[in-house]
């Protein structure tokens, strides 16, 4: 129910809204990591709990809590690095889906933002509030809160004891009423609160009573406007926020034109005006995403990364291999630059004496793309994984790694580093025997039947002698799936003659995966 304490309205205040949006860093990671909604995650930030979400304080994890503590408390934790950049890009979404509704919100923080209060053009304030908590859950945003009140400090406090998709409404001239209750622990600065409860104040209505000349003595200027505050004195307007300029560039083909050589050249001054644009605003892109448009119904759409940002030549190749890649079955009428991530040019300047890459490295690579292709030339990247194969990645050259599995993350049954120098493309047949001859095999509680002796790591080779080995690692993978369930073992074996492999057994079979230098 909407809680809503009703007085006189009084002309000379002013209506805030407030609109709050919990665990914000724990919400803008699971969109950023695709990481399901019931995982216990936890944000963690100088190896403390930033945030955490509702499955993680389930399970016992409070914020401020250790990385280590956490983790004792709930093994199956999932722990995010904090990344405020992650929180402002998917915030931004946020802010434009409000100012849909009503123009001038004010961001606060990530997860905070203000606006004054559109009610005249909803009916009312909760009528303006249930609209917006709509459009917030329709963007995906299941658990938003919203509080209005004289002030923004109010109305923050009022929000934050709203339930989920609903509202606090604080009646004009109610502001320190509301507030005298609260603890005096919901002021932001932790050296004042700990100060004003050794004191003996432990509300912020025993604050509110002071003399304001005592309290400015006493506390300061800062202390001084913390006082205002607490006795609903927040005189603070929500000015609303620039809107982004308007990046997208388009041209357009009259007639229509069916030859990708004629396509690609008649980009190639659109993408020049396109980034001298972003330039001029001291942007450079990023991301970007290229929309090639049909005479009928067909638009094809694809977003590229690039590791740097992009040129002018850059987007020209982009356009190219995308029309070499996904030939448009109708005439195109247009093609469409839009940026999806930008940059300041000052973060991805060179340094002084020079940082950038080679950028004769850069024209030679993408000249070896428009020959092979796309996908073709592709660059090495690490991602988690149990096996050194399912470590591997390959991400084409010129885009940012996405989709990777997380490093960070435990991968039970993995082998301790070192990691081997060389991963076979295909595994090679191996062969491990005991002292007598035996084969050499894991039991299912991962026990060795018996003692390898003599191991050989290809069908061609001679067998020889087992110098020292580790293992196993044992690891029963996808054993809800019958048809791609394995049940493997892992051994690291070191020869007499110095040699070092990584073999693995599965079904008494014997395969050599990798070598060491």
């Amino acid at each position: 129910m909407t809680e809503l304490l009703t007085r006189p309205r009084s002309s000379a205040t002013s209506r805030m809204m407030v609109i709050w949006c919990p665990d914000w860093p724990v919400i803008a990671a699971m969109v950023e990591e695709s990481l399901p909604a019931h995982l216990p995650i936890a944000v963690v930030q100088h190896n403390q709990v930033f945030a955490c979400s509702a499955p993680a304080r389930t399970e016992g994890v409070r914020r401020g809590m250790r990385r280590r503590d956490a983790s004792a408390t709930c093994p199956d934790l999932v722990l995010v690095d904090h990344n405020p950049n992650r929180d402002l890009r998917a915030f931004e979404d946020i802010l434009s889906v409000v100012e849909e509704v009503s123009p001038g919100v004010a961001p606060i923080r990530p997860g905070l933002c203000a606006l004054g209060v559109p009610s005249r053009y909803y009916g009312g304030e909760p009528q303006a509030a249930a609209v917006l908590a709509e459009r917030l859950v329709q963007a995906g945003v299941w658990d938003c809160r919203i509080g209005i009140a004289d002030g923004m400090f109010a109305a923050e406090q009022a929000a934050r004891r709203a339930a989920p998709q609903d509202s606090v409404i604080i009646g004009p001239g109610e502001s320190a009423e509301f507030l005298s209750g609260l603890p005096i622990g919901v002021l932001e600065d932790t050296e004042m609160v700990s100060l004003l409860k050794r004191l003996g104040l432990r509300s912020l209505g025993d604050f509110a009573v002071l003399s304001a000349r005592d309290v400015l003595t006493r506390f300061g200027r800062e202390g001084a406007w913390y006082h205002r505050l607490a006795r609903g004195l927040d005189t603070r307007s929500a000015a609303g926020r620039t809107p982004p300029p308007e990046l997208d560039a388009y041209v357009d083909f009259t007639p229509p034109l069916e030859v990708m050589e004629p396509i690609v050249f008649s980009v190639r001054q659109t993408a020049e005006k396109f980034v001298a644009e972003l330039a001029r605003h001291g942007l450079v892109c990023t991301t970007a995403r290229i929309e090639i448009v049909g005479d009928g119904s067909w638009n094809g759409s694809r977003r590229w990364a690039h590791p740097r940002w992009f040129g002018a030549s850059d987007l020209v190749d982009r356009v190219h291999w995308q029309l070499q890649g996904d030939p448009p079955p109708q005439p195109v009428t247009g093609v469409r630059l839009v940026p999806e991530s930008v940059e300041s040019m000052a973060d991805q300047g060179e340094g002084l004496w020079g940082s950038a890459p080679d950028e004769r490295i850069n024209r030679g690579v993408a000249r070896l793309q428009s020959m092979l292709g796309h996908e073709a030339v592709q660059s090495p990247t690490l991602q988690g994984g149990r096996s050194p194969r399912a470590r591997q990645a390959g991400t084409p050259w010129g885009e940012r790694s996405a989709g990777l599995r997380r490093r960070g993350l435990p991968w039970p049954g993995s082998i301790p580093p070192p990691a081997p120098t060389c991963v076979f493309a295909e595994p090679h047949v191996a062969t491990v025997v005991g002292a007598e001859g035996q084969p050499v095999g894991v039991t299912t509680r991962g026990v060795v039947t018996t003692e390898p002796m003599l191991f050989k790591a290809q069908e061609s080779d001679e067998l020889m002698r087992v110098e020292a080995w580790a293992g196993p690692w044992p690891i029963d993978e996808l054993w809800w799936d019958p048809v791609q369930a394995r049940q493997v073992a892992r051994f690291q074996v070191v020869g007499v003659d110095g040699s070092a492999w990584l073999l693995v057994v599965e079904n008494s079979q014997w395969w050599t995966e990798a070598q060491y230098a």
